[in-house]
């Protein structure tokens, strides 16, 4: 399922934050880029991509965006997700994953794409739940899939967490706190990208998901900007 020698790749939520990055990384380096948008959506869609008009809630919306995609990367979610949105990440986060895995079944998907939330932790119990929930979908529809988890991304508009930088670099460097620190460590919208880029262009090729967790990230986005 290639236009040419281009991979064809359906993003939801390819007008967000990281989504419109994510095409335009994806657009420079010779993919085929499909994004779903809502009406009234097409002029946040990055140029380039070819615009599917749907609603990311609904299955059938979905699957007819995602028909001879190689890969489906599945961004859609409750902004700036806070205790106090349950209602939302149940009614976006979960019903829209759920849409997609359906989809990406029906459209035989090869590569399904998913940013899931580093687990376990002490906080955003709610939000962490509907993840695990949308993990597990991901794991009983026995699609080939990669699932990154980070704890926060900072980048525009998400810079609040810098405070606890200095925090963060103690805590990853005594014996008590190391692991929970790492695990739910801060990564940048930069490093998310060069994930998310290698993600797409290295396909997990087993049925199951491929996890990436924080340290994984990292690594893969250092490898990525030497590259």
């Amino acid at each position: 399922m290639v236009e040419g020698d281009r991979p064809i790749v359906l993003v939801t939520g390819g007008t967000g934050y990281l989504g419109r990055a994510l095409c335009e990384v994806l657009l420079a380096r010779g993919a085929s880029v499909r994004v779903l948008v809502r009406p009234g959506g097409e002029p946040r869609a990055p140029r380039g991509a070819v615009l599917h008009l749907g609603d990311a809630l609904n299955p059938d919306s979905v699957t007819v965006a995602a028909q001879g995609c190689d890969t489906l990367v599945h961004l859609v979610g409750t902004p700036h997700p806070a205790s106090w949105k349950q209602a939302e990440f149940e009614r976006v986060d979960r019903t829209s994953l759920f849409a997609s895995v359906d989809a990406a079944r029906r459209a035989g998907i090869r590569h399904f794409v998913y940013v899931s939330v580093a687990h376990p932790a002490p906080a955003m119990q709610g939000y962490i739940a509907i993840r695990t929930q949308c993990e597990q979908r991901i794991l009983e529809a026995g699609l080939n899939a990669t699932i990154l988890r980070p704890w926060y991304v900072l980048g525009a508009g998400h810079r609040w967490p810098l405070i606890l930088v200095p925090f963060y670099w103690l805590a990853e460097r005594l014996g008590p706190t190391r692991a929970a620190a790492l695990r739910l460590g801060l990564v940048t919208h930069a490093q998310m990208l060069l994930a998310l880029r290698w993600a797409v262009e290295t396909p997990h090729a087993e049925a199951g998901p491929r996890i990436v967790d924080v340290a994984g990230i990292r690594a893969i986005a250092a490898a990525g900007a030497e590259a």
